[in-house]
């Protein structure tokens, strides 16, 4: 059995949609813990209603980002983590952070990369006035938002849209993508070679599987 740490900042939405998959259809692979730099973060609640170990880390406790990272390390590593999941997880990780799980970590953004990294992502695509967005989950690398893409979903920008109507279909998507995802990486059928997202065997292009 595979162990998935999940990290969070806020409500847990996507950790929710992995952990649904965990009771469903991921069968090799647990949640086996979930932290946060959020004491309030509704995504600990998620873990202590599933019993899974849910741990707080206070940033304010430490000199540095990096003296915070090695901690969060630490205390990850007691788990033995097979994957490391960014389910929202609002902080930039230290390059020795990201160095240490480098092939292990991934991550979703709310924009069809390499566009749009970053913030606001919503906003800057109605403001573009695209015709279509999305979502993009890539492997986790010191660039921001700049590892290679695994898989991308992509959603209509209709001329009422808002920012946070967007957001919201984006949001739909992500939680059928990311648990797919994860079921890929833990039947190891997905990995990262050579600064590359390789899914059975096959080297993904710049958007990830089924670029177009």
């Amino acid at each position: 059995m595979k162990n998935i740490v999940v990290l969070v900042s806020g409500s847990g939405s996507n950790l929710q949609a992995i952990l649904d998959a965990c009771n469903t259809n991921i069968d090799v692979a647990k949640v086996s813990a979930v932290f946060s730099n959020k004491e309030d973060a509704f995504g600990l609640q998620r873990a202590r209603d599933e019993h899974i170990p849910a741990h707080f880390i206070n940033p304010k406790d430490f000199d540095s980002r990096d003296d915070f990272d090695l901690e969060l390390m630490n205390q990850i590593d007691r788990y033995q983590p097979d994957l490391i999941v960014l389910a929202g997880y609002m902080r930039i990780l230290s390059g020795e952070f990201v160095n240490h799980y480098m092939g292990r970590m991934i991550n979703v953004h709310p924009s069809l990369l390499p566009k749009y990294t970053g913030l606001n992502t919503h906003q800057r695509a109605i403001d573009a006035k695209d015709s279509e967005h999305g979502t993009s989950v890539h492997f986790v690398t010191e660039e921001l938002d700049g590892g290679p893409v695994i898989l991308q979903a992509k959603v209509p920008v209709f001329e009422e849209d808002d920012a946070q109507t967007l957001a919201a279909r984006v949001l739909t998507q992500e939680h059928k993508i990311y648990p797919l995802v994860t079921k890929w990486f833990v039947e190891e059928r997905l990995v990262m070679e050579e600064g590359q997202a390789v899914l059975d065997g096959n080297v993904l292009g710049l958007h990830g599987y089924a670029e177009e």
